[in-house]
């Protein structure tokens, strides 16, 4: 599987809750709404917790700079299907409207995306087997 991982960090004017609730609440929905044209076999949000204590002593023990406000991971099949995506008009429009949405909740400059290829290094079936 192909996967793009998209790193999000919120715009300065919303709120820790704001971002998360309209993340999930209207941008989730509006992916789904739109998974067949852009053929998106999965797709994950990752919240922050937002616990302020807990994530700047996680921080401060490895000089990590400030977290990110969640992860996007969107799943394709394989490369060729992400190629055909790229060249559909369908996907082409879903993908500019979701883009449009993306710039009203996400500080797109200071949010880094790119595609992948997971390597699965622990599965669940090996850790539930140890058990």
């Amino acid at each position: 599987m192909i996967k793009l991982t998209f790193c999000l960090r919120r715009l300065p004017h919303l709120t820790h809750e704001q971002f998360h609730d309209y993340w999930l609440n209207h941008h989730g929905p509006l992916v789904r709404s739109v998974m067949k044209d852009i053929r998106v076999k999965r797709y994950v949000q990752t919240h922050a917790l937002g616990e302020p204590a807990l994530a700047a002593g996680l921080r401060a023990a490895r000089g990590a700079p400030e977290p990110y406000d969640g992860i996007a991971e969107l799943y394709w099949d394989s490369r060729e299907e992400l190629m055909a995506v790229a060249r559909d008009p369908l996907a082409q429009k879903a993908g500019a409207l979701l883009l449009r949405d993306e710039r009203t909740f996400i500080d797109l400059p200071n949010s880094p995306l790119w595609y992948n290829e997971e390597h699965e290094v622990i599965s669940r079936e090996e850790v539930q087997g140890a058990r």
